[in-house]
C-alpha cells in the first residue's frame, strides 16, 4: 500500500470507459508518477509494439478519440516496466445488446481473468451488418446459446455466420414457463404470476435442474479451441448471469465482485427496457409489477449464490460432485482464462 505523498509504482486499478461514439476515457491509479504508452487495437493480439502509441504524463488518466464507433478496442498500458492489457467492459456492437468482456477481474490469488477470452450478450438475432464485422473482429470460436428451441426458433441467431464457429445449445427452461409467451400474457393483463420469487426460482431451478448443462458448459470453455467464446440467453441477464457468475466464481473472482457484474446488465439494458416499458404503458401495464422480470437487482444473484451454498457448497463442488465435472477441467479453466 502506498503510504501518503508516496507515488505508487503501479498504475493499477485501470478502467475503460466509452465516452463517445469515437473516444474512450481510461483512468489508472492517481498515485502512479511517470509517463504511460497506450497501445491499442482491435483484438489483444493485434497490439504490437510498433503500433502507434499515446504517451501520457498525467496523472490518473487520459481520452483516447479517433477510434472506430462500433468497434471494440483493447488496450495496453506501459509503465514503469510492467505491461497491462485492459479493454471495454461493455462493447459497442451494432444490434447486440448487454455485450460484455468478462476480462480484467482480480482472483482472491492475484490472477486476473484474461481480457478477449469470455464475452456474454443478450441474444444475436438483430445483429446489423456493421455489428457482424465487430463480432468477427473478435476473432470469436464458440457461441453458447441458453435459449429454448422457441426462443431460438422465433428469433434465430445471425452469428455465427460461418461454419468455422461452434453453435452450443444448451437450452434452460424454467418450468413450464415459455419465454416467447411472455409479451403477449402481458399485453392481455396476465402478469401475476411475475414477481421476485418467480425470478427466483427460475434461477434456482437452473442449479438443481441442469447440471448437465453446466457440465457441458465448463467442458467446452476449457478448450483452447473454443476461445474466444460468446455465451448468451434473450436478454444476456438471467441464464447468461448465472452462467457467467458460476464461470467467475470458480476462476476465484470474489463474490461481490461477481455480484457487482451481475448487477451491470440493467445499466446495459437501459434503453431496451426504456423501449417495452414505453409500449407497456400505453396498453396500461403495471411497471412496477412486471419490473423483476426486466430487471437484474444484485439481491437476486445474492440469494442464488446463499442458495446454491447452503444446498451444494462452493461453486467447484457443485460443479465436480453435481455436474460431474472432472477437477483437471476445473484446472484448465484456470491455467487458460486467468494471467498474472
Amino acid at each position: 500500500m502506498t503510504g501518503a505523498g508516496v507515488p505508487s509504482t503501479t498504475i493499477l486499478p485501470i478502467t475503460v470507459e466509452r465516452r463517445a461514439p469515437d473516444a474512450v476515457r481510461i483512468r489508472w491509479n492517481p498515485g502512479h508518477d511517470g509517463p504511460v504508452e497506450i497501445f491499442h487495437g482491435p483484438v489483444p493480439e493485434s497490439i504490437a509494439a510498433q503500433a502507434a502509441a499515446v504517451v501520457s504524463g498525467r496523472a490518473g488518466g487520459a481520452t483516447l478519440t479517433g477510434l472506430s464507433p462500433a468497434r471494440p478496442a483493447f488496450f495496453r498500458l506501459v509503465a514503469g516496466g510492467r505491461s497491462v492489457l485492459v479493454g471495454e467492459r461493455c462493447l459497442p456492437v451494432d444490434g447486440v445488446t448487454n455485450l460484455r468482456d468478462l476480462g480484467g477481474y482480480e482472483t482472491a490469488d492475484g490472477r486476473r481473468v484474461r481480457w478477449g477470452s469470455l464475452y456474454r450478450s443478450a441474444n444475436l438475432g438483430r445483429v446489423t451488418a456493421d455489428g457482424l464485422v465487430a463480432l468477427r473482429q473478435l476473432g470469436i470460436r464458440m457461441v453458447c446459446d441458453f435459449r429454448t428451441e422457441p426462443e431460438s426458433t422465433k428469433l434465430p441467431n445471425l452469428f455465427p455466420d460461418t461454419p468455422q464457429i461452434a453453435y452450443l445449445r444448451l437450452p434452460i427452461q424454467h418450468g413450464e414457463h415459455e419465454p416467447t409467451a411472455v409479451f403477449e400474457r402481458i399485453r392481455n393483463g396476465d402478469y401475476h404470476w411475475i414477481s421476485e420469487q418467480f425470478m427466483l426460482d427460475g434461477y434456482i431451478e437452473g442449479i438443481d435442474r441442469y447440471p448437465h448443462v453446466w457440465a457441458r458448459f465448463a467442458c467446452e470453455l476449457a478448450r483452447p479451441a473454443e476461445r474466444p467464446a460468446l455465451f448468451h440467453c434473450t436478454g444476456g441477464k438471467d441464464r447468461t448471469g448465472a452462467a457467467a457468475a458460476l464461470l467467475l466464481l470458480v476462476l476465484g473472482v470474489p463474490e461481490e465482485t461477481v455480484i457487482a457484474d451481475y448487477g451491470l446488465s440493467d445499466a446495459c439494458n437501459t434503453e431496451v427496457r426504456r423501449r417495452v416499458y414505453e409500449q407497456l404503458r400505453r396498453l396500461n401495464v403495471d411497471i412496477a409489477a412486471v419490473a423483476p422480470y426486466f430487471t437484474a437487482p444484485p439481491s437476486r444473484l445474492r440469494a442464488l449464490l446463499d442458495y446454491l451454498r447452503r444446498t451444494y457448497g462452493t461453486v467447484e463442488d457443485y460443479l465436480v460432485r453435481t455436474a460431474g465435472v472432472e477437477p483437471d477441467v476445473i484446472a484448465a479453466l484456470r491455467d487458460n482464462l486467468l494471467e498474472e
